[in-house]
């Protein structure tokens, strides 16, 4: 089944392509009550049969659009990281691009890509050249104990600079964007310069899939 126009708040008795986290199988919603309806995520109180507990669990969910992970490769073969600030944990980190997926009529696996593009465009000031491809690697769950949050992975080469420049978001504070060899994106990552779950998730998949070599 696929969504037509993707919404981030389905219901998980809903299954639909989009909807990865919906009921499957034995997992089935019994009941659900919101509990807090904010922007970027909502809190239900859930009660939910699994396999091992047919009769039911209680569960605080966290609910949170879907996000993707960019892997961004410039056509010089460096990484593209951006230094931004967070505010739930009062630090400016290095990380790869990444956003959340907005909803937005068409079929979602377009909508995936339309998303890496224009995350890419306003975060990094980088666009597609004419030899670039986007390569998907997946998903991952950065907090799968309260939240339903995910990111689609994907690597996206031959990544050529905007003559415009980035343009992020208002509601973002990006302080910078620069490239960094794999040699050094490792030594970031080593001394715990890099610490966020997309970038190190992203890696992971990125040596596991042989598409980096560290």
């Amino acid at each position: 089944m696929t969504d037509k126009s993707y919404n981030w708040t389905s219901d998980p008795s809903i299954p639909a392509e989009a909807n990865i986290t919906a009921d499957h199988d034995a997992w089935r919603t019994l009941h659900r009550e919101l509990k807090y309806d904010g922007l970027y995520a909502k809190v239900y109180q859930e009660t939910v049969a699994t396999p091992a507990r047919p009769e039911g669990v209680s569960w605080t969910v966290v609910r949170r659009k879907s996000a993707l992970a960019i892997a961004a490769k410039t056509i010089d073969g460096l990484w593209l990281l951006i230094h931004q600030e967070r505010v739930a944990i009062r630090q400016a980190i290095w990380e790869f691009p990444a956003g959340q997926i907005e909803t937005a009529p068409g079929d979602f696996s377009t909508l995936l890509r339309e998303t890496v593009w224009r995350e890419l465009r306003e975060e990094t000031g980088y666009i597609r050249s004419a030899t670039s491809t986007l390569t998907p690697l997946g998903v991952f769950f950065p907090s799968a104990g309260f939240t339903d949050e995910h990111s689609h992975i994907f690597l996206a080469d031959a990544l050529v600079p905007h003559t415009d420049g980035a343009q992020p978001d208002e509601a973002e504070s990006i302080v910078e964007c620069r490239a960094f060899s794999t040699a050094e994106l490792r030594a970031m990552i080593a001394s715990g310069e890099i610490r966020d779950a997309n970038t190190l998730a992203t890696v992971a998949r990125l040596l596991a899939l042989d598409l980096m070599r560290f």
